[in-house]
């Protein structure tokens, strides 16, 4: 590109005259040469060897259509099949109109008559043409990406407009590509080895796109756009696409997702066809089951609702329409159970949807940030609520509340519980932080420091769902925890199914050795409790003993306890 400058500033423009005539050549030489750098060929075999020696500095090719051993017919069609040679305008050399014709079609810039017009229509005509084709290159160096060669997202979007337009608006299937899991490729391997995967990809598309026509570009960091016309064929073709992409990065540990609008007709515009792939490839994220999905109503219906729901969630805060339920988690060690803490669980009671499932706000919001506007509120009811308790029957209840992924990254967060505590009359300890074990696997470093930091302030940290995620027993012994929290789905079958059981005490061996409890949830029978007291389970959290209470409810509980005199809290 900066050869290509210092060109437009009028330096270092070369210009190449083939013609098997000396005397001519030499001619258009001398109206030349004071304004460029002019070099000779006599044919076609001697140009086309100067023009691949210098097709990076040479600005133009002057060509004689009639020459020996390689025709100007014959070297201009060479040029512009070639994709490095094409940039370089070509003008010919003809006194025939049909020949004048016949290479404008086949690429030439322009033609100069023979016998010679006068120099300065020369020189204007050579000049014009490298112009052109200089903007040109500046052009199309803009308009795509660097690296790959694709489309950049903002050219790609208004040359599909005009496709649209050109072909009165055709059917057009959409596609986003991404790649799965693409940041930890760039951690492991390098952004070189990177940048190397998506050329590969780049250029598996672009053959793609050749064959099928259309369009492509790189719309992101490890995401690709597809715009290519309706194949009524292309449910059946889309795993030979897909294996081929996957062939041709030649790295089994690396796989990409597909999300794709189907043409029927409902959708006309360019960027709504690709909002409705992207969706799909969305709903792909963490499904390892398949690597392709489609648009459809069904998507359509939950976007909409999706949509709603994020935009009544301010509203929803502010009216309270987010209640706050506790379950409670009984220690099982001594020999009758006992309420030690409570979990807070969050339900949405919509004034049209009516109570919406946590599965599906919780990973929405995750998914867009809202989450710790949602948390932060759960953080406020639950230390409250601690307060309340400790307020009403002189105990003070800990009550584990969640920290999400995106929270742990907030540089703020330490300070935000800590006034969320100070602020109820709280010491700290009371908030049970509950952060999910597949979250270490994120950025570990970054979130061992960041519980660190917490544990420092006196907050206690329970590791939750462990055994669904993937930490190593290396990484157990340097994780900062107070807890572990079984994930429910080593609980369903220990009853059924000794692998299972035997697993749940080797996890418990661990905890002993970490020297930390374990809380399993899920628990829904006595005999699962039993088994569960069995191996040293230390506290248990389920239906068997009680589903989510509203704050009322859990005071039936609290009440019941207290009658009796036992209790394990303080």
């Amino acid at each position: 590109m900066q050869e290509l400058l210092e060109r437009k500033k009028g330096l270092h423009r070369s210009v190449l005259i083939v013609d098997d005539e000396f005397i001519e050549r030499e001619m258009l030489g001398a109206m030349l040469s004071d304004i460029y750098e002019v070099s000779y060929a006599e044919n076609g075999s001697h140009a086309l060897d100067i023009i691949k020696r210098d097709k990076l500095t040479l600005s133009l090719v002057i060509l004689d259509l009639h020459m020996p051993e390689l025709d100007g017919y014959s070297l201009l069609k060479i040029i512009r099949s070639d994709s490095e040679l094409r940039r370089i305008p070509v003008i010919v050399l003809t006194s025939e109109k049909d020949a004048e014709v016949k290479s404008l079609q086949l690429g030439a810039a322009d033609f100069i008559t023979k016998p010679y017009e006068a120099p300065d229509v020369i020189r204007a005509r050579v000049g014009r043409s490298i112009e052109l084709a200089e903007d040109s290159i500046i052009i199309h160096e803009t308009e795509r990406d660097s690296l790959t060669g694709l489309f950049n997202k903002e050219f790609f979007i208004e040359y599909g407009r005009r496709l649209d337009y050109q072909n009165d608006n055709m059917p057009m299937d959409a596609i986003v590509l991404d790649i799965n899991r693409f940041h930890i490729v760039n951690e492991l391997y390098g952004r070189d080895y990177g940048d190397l995967i998506l050329k590969k990809i780049g250029n598996s598309i672009h053959e793609l796109v050749c064959q099928t026509g259309g369009l492509a570009c790189r719309s992101g960091s490890n995401s690709f756009g597809i715009y290519i016309p309706h194949n009524s064929d292309l449910r059946e073709k889309l795993s030979q696409y897909t294996e081929k992409i996957n062939e041709s990065m030649g790295d089994q540990k690396i796989s990409v997702r597909m999300g794709i609008y189907y043409d029927d007709g409902s959708i006309t515009d360019i960027e709504r066809r690709f909002d409705c792939a992207r969706l799909a490839c969305h709903k792909l994220r963490n499904s390892y089951s398949t690597c392709y999905d489609f648009y459809n109503a069904e998507l359509h219906s939950k976007e909409l609702h999706s949509e709603r729901l994020i935009n009544d969630m301010d509203k929803a805060l502010a009216e309270k329409q987010f209640k706050v339920f506790y379950q409670p988690k009984y220690s099982i060690s001594g020999e009758k159970p006992v309420i030690t803490s409570a979990e807070a669980l969050v339900r949405w009671f919509h004034p049209e949807f009516g109570m919406v499932s946590p599965g599906e706000f919780i990973s929405l919001f995750e998914n867009n940030g809202l989450i710790q506007k949602l948390d932060i509120y759960v953080w406020n009811e639950a230390a409250a609520q601690i307060r309340c308790w400790n307020d009403k029957y002189g105990i003070s209840i800990p009550v584990s509340v969640n920290v999400s992924r995106v929270d742990v990254f907030n540089p703020q967060l330490c300070d935000i519980l800590t006034d969320i505590a100070n602020n109820n009359g709280l010491s700290v300890e009371k908030l049970l932080l509950e952060i999910t074990e597949s979250a270490y696997t994120d950025n570990a470093q970054q979130i061992i420091d960041t519980v660190a930091a917490l544990r420092e302030k006196g907050f206690k940290i329970e590791m939750d769902d462990f055994g669904c995620g993937y930490s190593s027993l290396n990484m157990l012994t340097s994780l900062p925890i107070d807890a572990l929290k079984l994930d429910m789905k080593f609980i369903r079958n220990i009853c059924t199914n000794p692998k299972d059981y035997r697993l749940v005490g080797i996890i418990i061996d661990i905890a002993r050795l970490l020297e930390v409890p374990v809380i399993a949830e899920g628990v829904e029978t006595k005999e699962q409790m039993e088994l569960l007291k069995a191996v040293g389970c230390d506290i248990i959290q389920g239906y068997y003993f009680s589903k989510p209470l509203p704050p009322e409810d859990f005071d039936k509980l609290i009440e019941a306890e207290l009658k009796e005199g036992q209790y394990a809290y303080n």
